[in-house]
């Protein structure tokens, strides 16, 4: 299994600035999320840990990506503890996302040169995240504080890097907020991978979605 470097990683998000997310307990319709957003343009996947035997959707996730999607950079998202992380990790996890500060996590990240995106609502708990390694953090819930708490914490803080996830949509107006902000990514779930895709699986639809999220992202650099 090949071994993503973190700095490839970081390299990444920091390049497409789009970060997918999602989850689907129907393996078939999860592979296939994961090749329409491929086909769209994206590049970072963040699977979510939030349903029972998550771990072997992922699994064949990342069977797919290494067998048919070579430049796809597959992550997992909402864990709460160290196994689930070293659980994922083996399974070709490229990168780690809490949704809170998590030292345990960091620690076991650290030590196998993984990417760990721990969530943030404090400047404190942002300073602890850089502390502890952390290259980039997640403002969540993002919609609960919005682009002026990044503006606010770059200010004293510059060289901090910001995913805002939750709140972000794929509107033009709302992406240009976030970057003009300073974001340097952002994570985008339902606003991107709706329900009614799934449950209608729509996949053209969501291909051509990701293509026009992906183009206005770029063209906002």
């Amino acid at each position: 299994m090949p071994f993503i470097q973190r700095h490839q990683v970081i390299q990444k998000i920091h390049q497409d600035r789009l970060v997918a997310l999602f989850f689907h307990q129907d393996i078939t319709l999860a592979k296939k999320v994961v090749r329409a957003c491929y086909q769209g343009g994206a590049r970072i996947i963040e699977f979510t840990h939030r349903g029972e035997f998550a771990q072997n959707i992922f699994e064949e996730l990342s069977k797919l990506c290494i067998d048919e999607l070579p430049e796809m950079v597959l992550g997992v998202g909402s864990l709460t503890d160290a196994a689930q992380a070293s659980t994922y990790m083996n399974l070709g996890a490229d990168f780690v996302v809490t949704p809170v500060l998590r030292t345990d996590i960091a620690h076991i990240c650290n030590r196998r040169k993984k990417l760990w995106i721990a969530g943030c609502g404090t400047l404190t708990e942002i300073v602890q995240c850089e502390e502890l390694g952390a290259e980039i953090v997640k403002l969540f819930p993002g919609n609960i504080y919005g682009p002026d708490f990044i503006k606010g914490v770059l200010a004293p803080q510059p060289w901090t890097s910001i995913m805002p996830t939750g709140g972000v949509t794929t509107d033009q107006e709302n992406l240009k907020a976030w970057f003009d902000a300073g974001a340097v990514c952002v994570g985008m779930g339902s606003k991107l991978i709706s329900k009614d895709i799934l449950q209608n699986r729509d996949f053209e639809t969501l291909t051509q979605r990701v293509k026009q999220v992906v183009k206005l992202i770029q063209n906002l650099k």
